[in-house]
């Protein structure tokens, strides 16, 4: 669809002369009435209109294609001497409210002004319209538009939570849905035809573009993208073409009183508007955006649903929590509305159900247990999950987090900096960490949050809900970034200084060479040489002549599979090294090595080996040795 164009400007000059003609009419009947002061001039004599101008324009939505349109115009007149005696003149500016209508079917050729007033400077029109015929809809009026949406198309939504069926939608509105290739690369999802035409389609089979007819009130779908895409979002798309149908034909109407060659709005798959994109078309796409599922799932019926869901699940899995529960909900509610699970997960976050937001996360390739703070909500653009990559680079690189790190109160577990107290971790049978369910239900007390920023290029306005597409199919890249410590209750904080006396009192007392040192937090450990050597991925046999026996060299691999294999704290995987006479160098693989004993210390060797190779760096393993 091409670019903006400015109703103001087309009345402007289509109707200069009639709003010419209704000024001297006014000017006429109201010039005493209009309390004008004169000056300069004894009598008033004659008046003479220098110029009339059209100042703004309020735009009323009425049923068909007909609009409403109050203008506000200004009068630039002079009254001349009328006593003969003298010669001079008075300049003066009245402003006057025209009150207009027109019928975009017929191309505004029945425009005609009901009525003048005088200018009060208010307009008073209902249902109102940009200066591009968009209709206003703010965000809070979103649900009340998609209710009447459905009062006129598709009633039937409205009496019980239903999958709404987006070809008998196209038909209760006189619509056609055909689906054809619209372009090579598949970039369009979908055009809606407002006029008759001769588009270009793609052939595959030949490789190249063809013209058809293609008659008004058609909407095509992309073959190739649909048979890629999953059923809720060719749903939505469909959806989306009868919202522009419904909701645009008029700003479609003015684009063509500039330009009669256009026929259709073409849809991009990354839910932009084909063509040149300015603010009215952007928001035109917004509007479709925000509608199509809210039409699909009417808020008085989804909610019902919601509850009816949370009961079922409390009762079949025999879970309260709603973190328990939350992600069959979603997937069940993507069969009933027949929606995309990300439409869903929107849907419920809109209804008030906040829990959804830490629902279906996967990073590093990782699923993430659902979780939520214990007051329900967090900034859209706000997380507590992150992945490794992002871990790394912030605990190295940004000096806030570096210096809450410092004290080694937190630990990297699960995609989340979690403080490290029996409170908000435990640990399975085979030694592996995870999140308690106290702390998935209160993230905020054990958490540290990271700001979201949006890597891949999407739309301004669909920022907020690409917050909520971390799930395994997303196509979505994020980046994060050190927001604010988060605070713990004050008992937790005594447990850390607790926690952090006692490792401080055994680091005290380590010897100063390597094979004692080892030898002293092999007993701390509490562990077998067996254990030890299993957990490192390494020999008995060297274990125990590293634990004997004062070594020419060790490399720094070793000490690091010593250190993870004892899920050594930082201050003593830091002692353990500073005795082997190894540092740390400014490699990737070295900060990595770093990261690991600081924050994920309390993960197997293969949990770290997985991260390790996830970042394109060598693995720790039996390959090292003592030289």
């Amino acid at each position: 669809m091409a670019a903006h164009r400015s109703f103001t400007e087309y009345v402007k000059k289509r109707f200069d002369n009639n709003f010419w003609a209704a000024a001297e009419s006014y000017l006429e009947a109201n010039f005493d009435s209009l309390g004008i002061e004169l000056r300069r001039i004894h009598r008033a004599g004659e008046t003479e209109i220098s110029d009339v101008k059209v100042e703004h324009v309020w735009v009323e939505d009425k049923p068909g294609m007909e609009i409403h349109f109050d203008v506000a115009v200004s009068i630039w007149f002079e009254t001349h001497e009328g006593d003969y005696h003298y010669d001079d003149y008075d300049e003066n500016i009245v402003w006057m409210m025209a009150h207009c209508r027109g019928d975009l079917d017929k191309n505004l050729d029945d425009f005609e002004i009901l009525r003048v007033s005088r200018y009060n400077g208010k307009s008073r029109v209902q249902n109102p319209m940009d200066d591009a015929l968009v209709p206003v809809i703010n965000k809070n009026q979103l649900d009340d538009a998609a209710e009447q949406f459905l009062r006129k198309h598709y009633k039937k939504a409205l009496l019980e939570p239903m999958w709404l069926n987006p070809l008998e939608l196209a038909k209760n509105m006189g619509l056609t849905v055909r689906y054809e290739n619209i372009t090579r690369d598949g970039t369009v999802f979908g055009r809606s035809f407002f006029c008759d035409c001769q588009a270009d389609l793609y052939n595959p089979v030949a490789d190249e573009m063809y013209q058809e007819h293609i008659p008004a009130g058609t909407i095509l779908v992309d073959k190739k993208t649909a048979f890629l895409s999953v059923l809720g979002s060719v749903n939505n798309t469909i959806v989306h073409e009868c919202v522009h149908w419904d909701k645009h034909k008029k700003a479609f109407a003015l684009v063509r009183l500039y330009d009669n060659s256009l026929s259709n709005i073409g849809c991009k798959v990354i839910g932009g508007v084909a063509g040149n994109r300015r603010d009215s078309i952007d928001w035109m796409e917004w509007q479709a955006n925000a509608l199509a599922p809210r039409i699909q799932m009417p808020i008085t019926m989804f909610k019902k649903k919601v509850e009816q869901l949370i009961s079922k699940y409390r009762r079949e899995m025999k879970a309260y929590d709603m973190i328990d529960i939350i992600e069959p909900i979603i997937d069940e509610l993507v069969i009933i509305f027949g929606v995309s699970r990300l439409a869903a997960k929107i849907r419920m976050l809109d209804a008030g159900y906040e829990e959804v937001a830490g629902a279906f996360i996967y990073v590093d390739n990782r699923y993430v247990k659902p979780h939520k703070p214990s007051n329900g909500s967090l900034d859209r653009n706000k997380t507590f999950s992150i992945s490794a990559r992002d871990a790394i680079v912030e605990s190295k690189f940004n000096p806030e987090l570096a210096a809450v790190l410092a004290d080694n109160e937190y630990v990297f577990v699960d995609s989340h900096f979690v403080l490290n107290t029996p409170l908000y971790l435990e640990t399975d049978r085979f030694g592996k960490q995870s999140l308690t369910h106290y702390a998935r239900n209160h993230m905020e007390e054990c958490c540290l949050v990271f700001d979201l920023k949006i890597k891949t290029s999407v739309t301004e306005h669909y920022h907020t809900e690409c917050f909520l597409n971390r799930d395994k199919s997303s196509d979505i890249t994020f980046e994060a970034h050190y927001s604010d410590k988060s605070k713990s209750a004050k008992n937790q904080v005594q447990m850390i200084k607790d926690y952090n006396a006692d490792v401080l009192s055994i680091a005290k007392k380590l010897p100063m060479n390597f094979s004692g040192s080892l030898d002293a937090l092999i007993g701390w450990a509490e562990m077998t040489e067996e254990e030890l050597a299993e957990a490192a991925d390494m020999s008995e046999k060297t274990i125990q002549r590293l634990r004997n026996t004062e070594p020419d060299n060790v490399t720094i691999e070793t000490v690091m599979q010593l250190c993870i294999g004892m899920k050594l704290p930082p201050v003593l995987s830091a002692c353990l090294m500073k005795a082997s006479g190894k540092s740390f160098m400014m490699t990737e693989q070295h900060i990595m090595y770093q990261f690991l004993l600081n924050s994920c210390y309390h993960m197997s060797i293969f949990d770290c080996n997985e991260m390790l190779t996830a970042q394109g760096l060598k693995p720790l393993g039996r390959q090292n040795r003592v030289s």
